[in-house]
């Protein structure tokens, strides 16, 4: 815990100060006592529990003095707390293995159906865009708070050829950063250029790629990429994923399939289709986010749930002044009407 103003903690020295005064005054109390009655009396009157009684309000109020005094010196605490400024952008793999029929009832449809449950449970604070990517990727909604809009885009998706995941990556980086930081052209080495549903009024421009920061620092995005095959086209999986790195920007991965795969064909071509979770697995811990393997449609709509408490809480320093106040009061409060209740005195 760390303070604003560290130097009012002074003021907890005058708390032993504090206890000698008690003493003193309890000890002339009791010599104004034995004046007027004997040591027998004054024993008999006060018994074993009534002497731990009469101790108990002057400490909770010095409880109450050192609580305040921390108060005034405004500690703050690491907190995980929801944000109120995420993004959250959903790349869907939409390439033909998706129709495969291992995951019932077919790979496609048990992914939208989470994914829109997904949105669904959103807080309205929470950005959501939506990313689809086969032999290209393409921004298919903007980063906004209309869940309806949003599942719309999830259920218009169509089967393409190929898969680009490294693309996904990339266009999902410059969604979460629109002031064009992210030059897709350039990253994607001119083969995409902005994709189908970037917005073309604002195309992303070249700039110095800022700093490096630690990995998994950004908390105002995240970005989730669900695919069930392996990288044909596009950039580097990987290396799209160093980038995202760089930026603070924690990829979430989410494996849909059985490792085996199916066979299936597609636009009279038959392939074998299987997951390729060690490069899934890395993306994810090279950008501080988590693999998550999904077989079944069951376990998609677990995974989708696991995801929306991690992406959505983040940890912040925060001032909690308030807390200690509080404490603080309730101690005194209790302290006087422990002392009414008992003796029939404030303290």
């Amino acid at each position: 815990m760390n303070f604003i103003w560290p130097v009012a903690l002074w003021l907890l020295a005058a708390l032993p100060l504090l206890v000698v005064i008690y003493a003193w005054l309890l000890r002339r109390r009791k010599k104004s006592a034995l004046r007027y009655a004997s040591l027998a009396l004054v024993r008999e009157a006060m018994g074993a529990r009534q002497s731990i009684r009469r101790h108990i309000p002057p400490l909770l109020f010095l409880l109450a003095i050192g609580t305040m005094i921390v108060a005034s010196a405004r500690p703050v605490a690491v907190v995980t707390l929801p944000s109120q400024e995420m993004t959250i952008i959903l790349a869907i793999d939409v390439s033909g293995s998706m129709r495969a029929t291992d995951v019932e009832p077919t790979r496609l449809a048990a992914a939208q159906a989470a994914a829109k449950a997904f949105v669904a449970e959103q807080s309205r604070e929470v950005r959501i865009g939506i990313v689809s990517f086969a032999a290209t990727a393409s921004l298919v909604q903007r980063p906004t708070t209309n869940r309806e809009d949003a599942i719309i885009a999830i259920e218009r998706l169509q089967l393409q050829p190929g898969t680009a995941i490294g693309s996904s990556i990339i266009v999902s980086l410059a969604a979460l950063f629109p002031d064009g930081s992210i030059d897709v052209g350039a990253l994607l080495g001119g083969s995409e250029r902005r994709g189908r549903g970037w917005p073309p009024d604002r195309p992303p421009q070249f700039v110095e790629p800022p700093p490096p920061v630690p990995a998994g620092s950004y908390s105002s995005g995240a970005i989730i990429v669900l695919t069930d095959g392996q990288r044909t086209t596009g950039p580097d999986s990987v290396e799209a994923a160093r980038i995202a790195a760089d930026r603070g920007v924690r990829v979430y991965t989410v494996g849909v399939g059985t490792s085996a795969g199916e066979i299936i064909s597609f636009e009279g071509w038959s392939m074998r289709v299987g997951l390729d979770e060690d490069t899934l697995k890395e993306v994810a811990d090279l950008t501080g986010g988590e693999y998550y393997y999904a077989g079944t449609a069951t376990d998609l709509r677990k995974v989708y749930e696991a995801l929306s408490s991690r992406v959505v809480l983040k940890k912040q320093e925060t001032e909690v002044t308030a807390l200690f106040s509080a404490a603080g009061a309730a101690l005194a409060l209790l302290s006087a009407l422990l002392s009414l209740l008992w003796f029939n005195r404030m303290l």
